[in-house]
């Protein structure tokens, strides 16, 4: 395999980079209630730390027998390790403390606001105009986020971890726009693993430091067969496969049209929850269609554009 084949050509069909999104929000979707049984055990930082040091893991031998190790030695480790840290590393670990503080559903319904927190950035970063359409966008998406919050908490209340959920899209979304805009020269299998290296180094140390401090380490008696078999798919599946194949995506598609899939990731969730034993809410249902509406009404122009 080369890492050219992880790149899809300007003119490449959207059939496969739309497919490539869709493999990646079903993979990814499955990680949220394995994450919410992990967290019944584990402490959110040995999550997030073993999440990411697993994905890395998995990532750089790939990456480096995929052309021979000829791209990894001359990537700007630098800039990938700096964007990685803040939009892999500290995007995964606020969305672990805010799972912790709800659950997969609610955190995933959150999470799919991300295509209008891309836009924004544009806007901001870019130049982009905001519209009426765009403005209406925000309305209904935030609207449906805090529905979703209530549906399913039983009450309305922005505590800690909805505003941890809504701080990781931003920083996810500024981590796929840096990602592409920084590092072009790479495959996405390269930016996949760079960035993640990038996230599990800063996770690492944010451990590390909490055990320097007096804080608690990782509680590795605790963490059995099944744990691991968990961790594994959260940390390889639902982020390095997920994430290489968003970000096949993202090349192919774009940023703003490929997150868009993000906006039925909730139900996803909400279906492989119940083998779990969660129930069914449909006015969670119903707030989350709050949520695509609004993005959809938000980029409309865009895809019509594209």
């Amino acid at each position: 395999m080369t890492t050219a084949s992880l790149v899809p050509a300007p003119h490449q069909s959207p059939l496969v980079a739309n497919a490539a999104c869709i493999g990646s929000m079903l993979i990814w979707a499955v990680g949220f209630p394995l994450a919410d049984e992990l967290l019944r055990l584990l402490p959110p930082l040995t999550v997030g730390v073993l999440r990411l040091s697993m994905a890395a893991l998995f990532l750089l031998p790939l990456w480096m027998l995929s052309d021979g190790g000829r791209e990894l030695l001359r990537a700007d480790w630098g800039r990938g390790l700096i964007i990685g840290a803040i939009g892999v590393g500290l995007g995964a670990l606020l969305l672990i403390f805010a799972q912790s503080r709800t659950d997969g559903i609610t955190t995933a319904v959150i999470l799919a606001t991300m295509p209008v927190a891309a836009i924004a950035l544009e806007c901001l970063l870019d130049g982009r105009r905001l519209t009426v359409r765009l403005i209406a966008g925000i309305i209904l998406s935030t609207g449906g986020g805090v529905a979703v919050y209530g549906a399913r908490m039983g009450h309305i209340d922005m505590g800690l971890g909805a505003l941890a959920a809504l701080l990781s899209v931003v920083v996810f979304a500024w981590g796929a726009r840096a990602s592409v805009k920084a590092l072009p020269g790479l495959s996405a299998l390269g930016r996949t693993a760079l960035t993640v290296t990038g996230g599990a180094l800063i996770a690492l140390l944010v451990q590390a430091g909490l055990e320097l401090s007096g804080g608690p380490s990782v509680p590795w008696q605790l963490i059995g067969m099944r744990e691991w078999l968990y961790l594994a798919i959260y940390g390889i599946g639902s982020l390095a496969i997920a994430q290489l194949l968003f970000l096949i995506g993202v090349a192919g598609l774009g940023v703003g049209l490929a997150t868009m899939h993000m906006n039925i990731a909730p139900f996803y969730v909400m279906v492989v929850a119940l083998a779990f034993g969660a129930g069914w809410n449909w006015a969670q249902v119903g707030a989350a269609g709050l949520v695509a509406l609004g993005v959809v009404i938000a980029q409309g122009r865009g895809r019509r554009r594209a």
